[in-house]
């Protein structure tokens, strides 16, 4: 299990993590005892990243697991260490004899469920043998609300003695470039659809996608069976309730009322699940551009893609995928209507970049999108100071010229409803092809523009 997952994160192609790697590097040239705490769901690219800042750099690197951690620990610290195999096998112990070193504990949430009282004996350690000299102690958690909890919040013995922690996230859209340099923007964003933007999965593609995703299927030992499972076993004990909730948002169920009748939950109380969903990053709560954070109008949405194509796909088919009689064709049909929201995250990703070249007729502060009853908007990006304002249309299709008149005429009419009455109003499109562009007009083709 060690040297599975070791393997695992070491041959991921290292992409796009140099703001990271150079805050690490900083930690680690310092002359001071550092706690760097590194946390993340699961498949991000957590080990991978360290591994790179440390890769020539004497250092004690440990994958905790369930159980008898400490003896674990010791043999793997010895190797670094060799006066460690002698002293008693106790934390305090072996720290006082990796003074200076660099030490990675990986998956420390192990480590806590092994032992609950092991983040006080880390701050007994810190505050008494370690605070005063040059080591360099790592943790790193794909349990985000363990990591939250009990080694991050303020709660924990361990609170103020971190001195940086680092969340982190799936790489960016247009980062995949980098993994599929070959690859057309709109393959690139098919892919994007399965794996988002985590290197694990990403690294799992080998192109063309349609017939490594048709190949990937028909093993008998696919990963996608029973990934979901894996990830979420690791937040949550019990597991049912959250994955009908998370079938019921994938299926565009987004407010509590939809998903308690997609579920047939009449009176249960889902607050307490979506806000475990939130919290463990599998779910986000959005709210329209213009409204504030605790706007009633909020909806609830997968954050990543890969869960969204797990529930939309995978789990539906799980009998004929365990058959071996699963038909590609089944995802081919739906999948441009599925990658319709998920272009729109695409296009979001794109203004921004356009923004920071400054590329648009002014900067904005803020985008997302809008909605109110039953009128949407896929993108309003707004800059209040200057009250200027952009609506974006957003289609993962092909468009004439005649499509672009009557879709901007008709995003003017919706604008209406925002009540922006004093900003200057810009109007445009993100498509997937456009037939005769024009200012404001985007299409796959612009998209080199910003990489």
């Amino acid at each position: 299990m060690i040297n599975k997952i070791i393997i695992t994160e070491i041959i991921m192609k290292f992409v796009n993590r140099e703001e990271e790697l150079k805050a690490l590097e900083d930690r680690l040239n310092s002359d001071n005892f550092e706690l760097i705490v590194v946390y993340g769901r699961r498949r991000i690219g957590k080990t991978r990243l360290i591994l790179e800042a440390v890769k020539n750099r004497e250092h004690v690197y440990y994958l905790a697991v369930e159980g008898d951690n400490l003896k674990h620990f010791k043999r793997f610290a010895s190797k670094v260490v060799p006066e460690v195999v002698h002293t008693q096998e106790d934390w305090e112990s072996y720290f006082h004899f990796l003074k200076d070193k660099i030490v990675i504990i990986d998956e420390f949430p192990n480590l806590i469920k092994e032992d609950p009282k092991v983040v006080s004996m880390f701050q007994r350690i810190v505050d008494l043998e370690l605070k005063n000299t040059k080591t360099k102690l790592i943790l790193l958690g794909s349990s985000v609300s363990m990591m939250s909890d009990k080694v991050l919040s303020y709660k924990s013995p361990l609170f103020g003695r971190r001195t940086a922690s680092m969340k982190l996230k799936p790489l960016k859209f247009f980062h995949l470039r980098d993994f599929f340099p070959n690859l057309s923007w709109e393959e690139i964003v098919e892919i994007y659809g399965f794996a988002d933007g985590i290197p694990y999965y990403l690294e799992k593609v080998k192109p063309p996608f349609w017939k490594w995703l048709e190949e990937e299927f028909q093993k008998p030992d696919t990963f996608l069976k029973d990934e979901l499972d894996f990830l979420m076993k690791y937040e949550f004990s019990d597991v049912t309730m959250y994955k009908k909730i998370l079938e019921a948002i994938a299926f565009g169920k987004n407010t509590p009322k939809e998903i308690r009748d997609y579920i047939k939950v009449k009176h249960s109380d889902l607050t307490p699940y979506l806000s475990n969903l939130i919290e463990t990053e599998f779910v986000v709560r959005r709210v329209p551009i213009t409204e504030g954070v605790k706007s009633k109008k909020g909806k609830y949405y997968i954050s990543d893609n890969f869960v969204a194509f797990w529930f939309r796909y995978v789990n539906p088919n799980l009998s004929a995928i365990e058959e071996g009689i699963f038909d590609i064709d089944e995802i081919r049909k739906d999948y441009s209507n599925y990658l319709g929201s998920v272009f729109e995250k695409v296009a979001k990703q794109f203004l921004i970049e356009l923004n920071k070249r400054k590329m648009l007729p002014f900067r904005f502060s803020k985008i997302g999108p809008w909605w109110h009853k039953d009128e949407e908007i896929d993108l309003i990006a707004l800059n209040d100071r200057e009250k200027k304002v952009l609506f974006v249309e957003v289609k993962w299709s092909m468009l004439s010229c005649k499509d672009v008149d009557r879709i901007l005429k008709n995003l003017e009419k919706r604008a209406e409803k925002v009540g922006l009455d004093d900003f200057t109003k810009f109007y445009g499109i993100v498509a997937r092809r456009v037939e005769g562009k024009g200012d404001l007009i985007w299409d796959l083709r612009d998209f080199s523009k910003v990489y």
